[in-house]
């Protein structure tokens, strides 16, 4: 009967230990979730359409977007990085496309 009662406290505690443990990964995550969040300052500038950089407007006029209607564009610097974005619209559809500026979309 020792062995019995022994035993169930080992795994009440055991399983106490997991759910603590569990809540602490959770809590951790989303700790790192609102740093990520809080230190995003990017820098978003209008661009003129037409002045956009012409490896961007040769991608825009290709047969992949050629569907697609640039409305807006602005230049944006998010720490060292920089990159244009290009919003586009297809019907009632939009997107905001992001090239480095030789064309590239960057992700």
């Amino acid at each position: 009967m020792k062995r019995f009662i022994l035993s169930a406290a080992v795994l009440v505690a055991a399983g106490l230990a997991t759910a603590k443990a569990n809540t602490l990964n959770l809590n951790i995550n989303n700790a790192t979730a609102v740093v990520t969040s809080q230190t995003d300052t990017a820098k978003k500038t209008p661009v003129k359409l037409d002045a956009l950089p012409d490896p961007i407007k040769t991608v825009l006029t290709s047969d992949v977007f050629k569907t697609w209607v640039p409305t807006e564009a602005y230049s944006v610097t998010a720490g060292t990085t920089q990159y244009f974005e290009v919003d586009v619209k297809k019907g009632t559809e939009t997107k905001a496309l992001k090239f480095d500026k030789d064309g590239k979309i960057v992700q």
